[in-house]
C-alpha cells in the first residue's frame, strides 16, 4: 500500500494505483492440490485476506480500457501478476481491457514513468519456473510430511529446502560432538631494537625446519626449546617489504546485504528483508514520498549507468580526486546459480545521504540504510593501501618471524569498514620498528604458550546464509523464510548468535539422510535450482522437470511406508547416541543399574528410556536444544598426576570431565561448582 501511494503520486489523475497485498492466490492446503496423475494440474484457492483485495481490483477495473500489472521484478512478481490475470480472465473481466506488465527496479518519477512507456507482455518463462517450484515445494512438503508424523512422533514438517539447511547444521553439530581436540604449543618472543622499541614475533623455525602448527606437542619439547632460545643471541636475519591494495567489495546483493547486516547490525535475515522492503517502498520525507533502495531480492552487482555517474561525481565532490579511480569498478558475481536481472542494492539518490534522511527514518532502518549507502559509495572508490613488513630475527638455533602493515592510504576504508562474523579473527594493523639487517636485537622476554584445535564453529546467520549460496542452495530471497522456518518448527534454535540443533531437528535430519538420501543431499537440491534457473530461460520444460522428479520420489515415500518404527529407531539410534553419551558406560540405567539406556519415541517425540521396561520405568524427554556448554562454558580444573588437563564440561545430560580422551560423567553426589583436580 505505501508503493502503491507513492506510485500514484508519480502517475497523477489519470491513473488508480490498487495494492495487491503480495499473493492473492495459492496452492489449496489440502491434500491433491497438485495431482501428478492429471500432467501436474494445480488446484489454486483464494486465500481468505485475497479475497478482499481482488474484490477492490475488480471495483477499480469497471469502466477502465487499460490495466497495468506492475507487481516486483522477480519471479513471485511475476506470478502474482499472472495469478491477478488468470482470475480476471476466468471471470470475464478483461473483454475490453488492454493488460500490459511494467516492472521497475526502483520507487521514483523517472522509473515508474519509463516503465509505464515501455510496458511488455507477462514473461511465460518465468510463471512456468514459479509453477514449477512451487509445485516441487508442495509435493515434497504435503508427501512426505506425513511420513515424518508417521514414523517419527513429535515432528513438524518437512521441506525440499529447510531440510537441508538443516542438514547442514546438523552435520556440522556431529562435525564438533565427534571433535578430539589436539594439544599443541605456539612459542613467542618480545624483542627490542637498537633503539631499545619493543616488537612481538613467533617461532617460525627451529634448527633448520620450518615448524608446522602441531609440530610442538609436548610441554617437555616447549620447554627445552625456550630454554636454548633463552640463552642464545638474535640478529635481523631477513627483511621483506612489499606494498599491497586492498580493493572496495561490491556492492550489496540480497545474500550479502543478509550477511553484512547479521555481522554488522545483529539483525535476522529476516528482519533485515522486512527493512528493506520498507525502505524500497517508499518514505514519507515531508510532503514527498520516494523509495530510498532499489529493489532488494537481486543477486545483480551492476550500477545502472546513470547511478554509477551519480555516486562517481558524489565521491570526486566530497572526498577529492585520490578518491575517484579513472574508470567506474566493475564487479562480477562468483555465486553459483546468480542470476543477475537486475541492479546491485543501491540508494536510489546518493544524495540523500544518511545523515539527511535521519529524520524520516526510525533507528533500524536508518542504520540499514546507512549500511547499504556507505557500501555503495565504497565500491567506487579507489583502493586502500598499506606497506607490509615481515622481518626475520635468527639465533644459531631458530628464527622467529614479526610481521607489520602500516595503512599509506585509508581509500574506500575511509567510508567501509567489512564487518567480522563471530568466530572470524580481525586482521591486526600492527607495525614494527625501524629493523636493519644485521642489526643485533635484544630477546626481553621468551614463553611457551599451550593451545587446543578448536572445531569447527557452528553456523551464524552470516556464514549459513553464505553456505547456501555457496553450495546454489536455494535463492537468496528465500533464505530469510527458510532461517525461520527451521526455528518456528523447533528444529534449531539460536544460541550466542549461533545455530544450535534441538534433538527433534537432529533427529528429523538423520531420518531423511538415511531413508530419503538423494533429497537432501547438496548437489541434488542445487542441480534443481539450476533446472529452474533453466525453466526461467525458456531451456527447460517445466511439466518434464516436475515428472522427472516425481517419478523416484514417489517411488521412495511409497517404500518409506513400509519401514519398520524398530528399523527407523535403530538406525537413529546407532548415529544418534555417540553424541547423547560421552561413552558407552554412561549408558547404564541410573535408576536400575542393571538396564541400557536407549532411544524411544512417544506420543510427543523421542526420550531415553531403560531397556528393563516395564521393571524399571526409568524414562528422560530428550532436551530441546543438544548442547547447554554455551551457556556455562568450559572450566579447567587443573593438571592429573600425568600432566592431562581436566577440564569440566556441560553435556547433554549433565556435568562430566574430560582429561585426554577420556571422558567421565560427573557422579551426582559431586557438584560441579565444588571440584578440584585432587577431588
Amino acid at each position: 500500500p505505501a508503493k502503491a501511494k507513492t506510485i500514484n503520486k508519480y502517475l497523477g489523475s489519470d491513473f488508480e494505483v490498487i495494492a495487491s497485498f503480495g499473493h492473492v492466490r495459492d496452492l489449496a492446503a489440502k491434500t491433491g492440490s497438485v495431482k501428478p496423475e492429471a500432467n501436474f494440474e494445480m488446484v489454486w484457492e483464494i486465500q481468505d485476506a485475497g479475497s478482499k483485495h481482488v474484490k477492490d481490483i475488480i471495483t477499480h477495473l469497471k469502466g477502465k480500457n487499460k490495466l497495468y500489472l506492475a507487481t516486483d521484478p522477480d519471479r513471485e512478481g511475476e506470478a502474482i501478476s499472472w495469478h491477478i490475470y488468470d482470475i480476471l480472465s476466468q471471470k470475464g473481466l478483461l473483454k475490453n481491457v488492454e493488460v500490459e506488465r511494467v516492472a521497475f527496479n526502483e520507487i521514483t518519477k523517472s522509473a515508474v514513468h519509463d516503465a509505464i512507456e515501455h510496458p511488455r507482455k507477462i514473461d511465460e518463462w518465468l510463471v512456468d519456473a514459479y509453477m514449477a517450484r512451487r509445485a516441487l515445494d508442495y509435493l515434497f512438503g504435503f508427501t512426505l510430511s506425513p511420513v515424518l508424523w508417521k514414523k517419527l512422533p513429535g515432528s513438524r514438517s518437512a521441506g525440499r529446502v529447510q531440510s537441508v539447511a538443516l542438514r547442514l547444521i546438523c552435520e556440522r553439530e556431529s562435525e564438533i560432538d565427534a571433535f578430539n581436540p589436539v594439544r599443541y604449543f605456539n612459542i613467542d618472543a618480545d624483542f627490542a631494537n637498537v633503539k631499545n622499541q619493543q616488537f612481538g614475533a613467533y617461532l617460525y623455525a627451529y634448527k633448520g625446519k620450518k615448524l608446522d602448527k602441531l609440530d610442538i606437542s609436548k610441554q617437555e619439547a616447549a620447554d627445552q626449546m625456550v630454554s636454548t632460545l633463552r640463552a642464545e643471541k638474535f640478529k635481523v636475519d631477513k627483511l621483506e617489504k612489499k606494498h599491497q591494495k586492498r580493493y572496495p567489495y561490491a556492492p550489496f546483493t540480497t545474500s550479502t546485504l543478509q550477511q553484512e547486516a547479521a555481522k554488522k547490525l545483529y539483525f535476522s535475515a529476516k528482519q533485515t528483508m522486512q527493512i528493506a522492503q520498507r525502505l524500497y517502498e517508499g518514505v514519507d520525507m515531508g510532503g514527498t514520498s520516494a523509495g530510498l533502495i532499489t529493489y532488494m531480492r537481486t543477486d545483480g552487482v551492476d550500477l545502472a549507468h546513470d547511478a554509477l555517474q551519480a555516486i562517481r561525481n558524489f565521491v570526486g565532490q566530497d572526498f577529492g580526486s585520490n578518491y575517484l579511480p579513472a574508470s567506474p569498478n566493475i564487479y562480477k558475481n562468483k555465486i553459483k546459480n546468480a542470476q543477475e536481472a537486475h541492479e546491485a542494492i543501491r540508494p536510489t539518490d546518493i544524495t540523500r545521504t544518511p545523515r539527511n534522511m535521519a529524520k524520516y527514518l526510525d533507528k533500524n532502518e536508518l542504520k540499514l540504510y546507512e549500511l547499504i549507502w556507505n557500501r555503495t559509495l565504497a565500491s567506487q572508490m579507489t583502493p586502500a593501501e598499506f606497506d607490509m613488513v615481515s622481518a626475520d630475527i635468527a639465533s644459531p638455533s631458530g628464527v622467529f618471524r614479526a610481521t607489520g602493515s602500516t595503512q599509506t592510504f585509508d581509500g574506500f576504508l575511509k567510508i567501509y569498514q567489512e564487518a567480522h562474523d563471530i568466530d572470524e579473527k580481525d586482521e591486526e594493523n600492527k607495525t614494527l620498528p625501524s629493523l636493519t639487517i644485521g642489526d643485533s636485537i635484544e630477546l626481553k622476554d621468551i614463553i611457551a604458550s599451550e593451545h587446543f584445535t578448536a572445531a569447527p564453529p557452528r553456523y551464524t546467520e552470516a556464514s549459513l546464509v553464505k553456505k547456501l549460496e555457496e553450495l546454489g542452495i536455494g535463492r537468496p530471497s528465500t533464505y530469510a523464510s527458510i532461517i525461520s522456518v527451521l526455528q518456528d518448527r523447533d528444529y534449531v534454535s539460536l544460541n550466542n548468535r549461533k545455530f544450535v540443533p534441538n534433538e527433534r531437528g537432529r533427529i528429523v535430519s538423520t531420518f531423511l539422510s538415511e531413508f530419503f538420501t538423494r533429497y537432501v543431499e547438496y548437489n541434488f537440491t542445487a542441480k534443481m535450482e539450476e533446472d529452474l534457473d533453466d525453466i526461467a530461460n525458456g531451456k527447460r520444460e517445466w511439466k518434464k522437470t516436475l515428472s522427472e522428479f516425481w517419478q523416484d520420489f514417489d517411488f521412495n515415500v511409497k517404500a518409506a511406508h513400509d519401514l519398520k518404527p524398530t528399523d527407523i529407531t535403530a538406525k537413529i539410534e546407532e548415529i544418534l547416541m555417540p553424541s547423547l553419551f560421552a561413552k558407552d558406560e554412561d549408558r547404564t540405567c541410573p535408576e536400575c543399574g542393571k538396564g541400557k539406556l536407549g532411544l524411544k519415541f512417544g506420543r510427543f517425540g523421542a526420550f531415553i528410556a531403560c531397556s528393563n521396561y516395564p521393571d524399571c520405568k526409568y524414562t528422560k524427554q530428550l532436551d530441546t536444544a543438544t548442547s547447554s556448554s554455551e551457556n556455562l562454558g568450559d572450566l579447567d580444573l587443573g593438571v592429573a598426576e600425568n600432566g592431562e588437563k581436566i577440564t569440566l564440561k556441560s553435556g547433554k545430560y549433565g556435568a562430566y570431565l574430560e582429561a585426554g580422551e577420556k571422558k567421565s560423567a560427573l557422579p551426582k553426589s559431586l557438584s560441579p561448582d565444588s571440584l578440584t583436580a585432587d577431588i
